[in-house]
């Protein structure tokens, strides 16, 4: 059964922070965060947290969100490339 946010706005339970947690780090780890700007890092956590707020508490599905929100940024042939890359 998912989990679902707390009635509090902004506020998730455990389980939802750890799976918003875990999306996160995967997708920054994925866009190598690390040597971007910290307004990528910021975005990550706003898409993360917008899915989440939505009901999405699967860390996958918050991950594959939150890299979503980059797509329409590459160009088509990186794109295909990331793509290729993740589904091995």
């Amino acid at each position: 059964m998912p989990i679902e946010p707390s009635t509090e706005p902004g506020v998730f339970e455990p389980e939802a922070t750890a799976a918003m947690g875990k999306a996160f780090d995967a997708a920054c780890e994925e866009l190598h965060c690390t040597s971007q700007p910290e307004v990528v890092r910021k975005l990550v956590a706003t898409l993360v947290i917008a899915a989440a707020s939505q009901g999405e508490l699967d860390p996958i599905r918050l991950r594959m969100v939150a890299l979503a929100g980059f797509e329409i940024c590459r160009p088509r042939g990186l794109a295909a490339s990331v793509s290729a890359s993740t589904a091995q």
